[in-house]
């Protein structure tokens, strides 16, 4: 086989490739989305089956199986996500239309009658059990602190050391900027974070999370 051969088949071969990559990536790019209708139910059957439940029970397992490996001293703490985390929200969801409603939302955190996550009360009085302090860390603004704490004493989250919220510029703050940079002002005060429990990666990435706990969430994503 000449040069002039090898190199004409070589540069068929890489064409004809290339098209057929060219031609896969297309397919993805237009693959159709799932219907907004069709996806909303999955989700509703999703949690009223107890799939939903199965799933949380076996986190909480896993994160009682961490926590029971590390001693905690007077100073640590395990830090709590409010909305979907120690707060169950489907409720609201289901109202919303598994969309988003400001008013609504509004309405509904006012209200302060929102019940708690069993399975993360569950793993809440068991840090409490082995001497962890416990710290909410919310997104919720600066005047829905009176309702949001009042809430957590409703759901029986009796014990606590603070609930902290958004104030001021922090409102401008990206999720995981506020939070990480709240856990670093945690430990100026002497905190050790034993531990991170949250909805979103948002919740427990950044610097002084301990041990991280990711509670399942399918009702809507927080990306930064």
């Amino acid at each position: 086989m000449n040069i002039f051969f090898k190199h004409k088949l070589t540069l068929k071969l890489t064409l004809k490739l290339t098209l057929t990559l060219s031609l896969f990536l297309l397919s993805c790019a237009t693959e159709k989305p799932l219907n907004l209708s069709v996806a909303r139910e999955e989700v509703k059957q999703y949690y009223e089956s107890g799939n939903f439940d199965e799933e949380l029970n076996n986190v909480i397992a896993e994160a009682k199986r961490k926590f029971d490996k590390i001693e905690f001293n007077e100073n640590s703490v395990v830090i709590f996500d409010v909305d979907e985390t120690a707060l169950d929200n489907y409720g609201l969801a289901e109202k919303m239309g598994f969309g988003y409603i400001y008013e609504t939302n509004k309405i509904w955190n006012a209200e302060g009658k929102t019940p708690p996550i069993p399975q993360v009360k569950e793993l809440y009085d068991f840090l409490l059990s082995k001497g962890a302090k416990i710290i909410f860390l919310t997104g919720r603004n600066f005047p829905e602190y009176n309702a949001t704490y009042s809430n957590l004493k409703y759901a029986g989250y009796a014990t606590f050391d603070t609930l902290i919220t958004q104030i001021g510029d922090e409102k401008k703050m990206k999720a995981q900027e506020f939070k990480s940079s709240k856990r670093v002002w945690l430990t100026e005060q002497d905190y050790e974070i034993a531990g991170t429990v949250g909805d979103q990666w948002s919740d427990l990435e950044g610097e002084y999370h301990g041990i991280q706990v990711k509670i399942p969430n399918y009702l809507y994503l927080i990306e930064d």
